[in-house]
């Protein structure tokens, strides 16, 4: 292990250890033996299961988690969202593809469910995501989807009544 600080590798100890992430992830906490600083480090189980990815072009690439993650990053830019809102995102969407598919999933498939979850977090965020995802032909597509959303919460809301009509 490299201290993030001083770049020295192998002079730490690990302080404390404890399971996050409903126990997918081990968090340590370490103290490097060189500069005396405190650092955190995360040990996630690697996924056997190898997806593929089918772009819409055809192409199939290896499934990556930093992309999806990146992606959700770009759509909440400048969003009251935490990192850990992504990374809570990115397990879901995980847990529900390596649950369906076995071997290819369809990038708009990941699209969706990405979509769904922003959709609850934050609705300008999953705007800006379907907008790419979806591939919106012109200015009317983005506005129909923006009165879904709004029509939505106000489903959602009962007991509110409409201020403007």
């Amino acid at each position: 292990m490299r201290c993030p600080y001083c770049r020295e590798i192998n002079q730490d100890k690990v302080i404390d250890s404890r399971l996050s992430e409903n126990g997918q992830v081990i968090r340590r906490r370490r103290l490097c033996t060189v500069c005396g600083k405190r650092f955190t480090t995360k040990e996630r189980i690697e996924n056997e299961i190898k997806l593929t990815v089918i772009k819409r072009d055809g192409r199939r690439m290896p499934y990556d988690r930093a992309r999806l993650i990146a992606s959700i990053q770009r759509a909440a830019y400048k969003r009251p969202i935490d990192q850990e809102t992504f990374v809570q995102i990115a397990d879901k969407v995980e847990d529900r593809l390596f649950k369906r598919y076995d071997r290819e999933v369809h990038s708009l498939a990941i699209g969706a469910l990405v979509g769904e979850q922003l959709k609850k977090i934050d609705q300008i965020a999953y705007v800006r995501y379907a907008s790419v995802y979806r591939r919106f032909k012109d200015l009317g597509e983005l506005i129909e989807e923006a009165r879904e959303i709004v029509d939505h919460i106000a489903a959602e809301t009962p007991g509110q009544q409409k201020l403007f009509e």
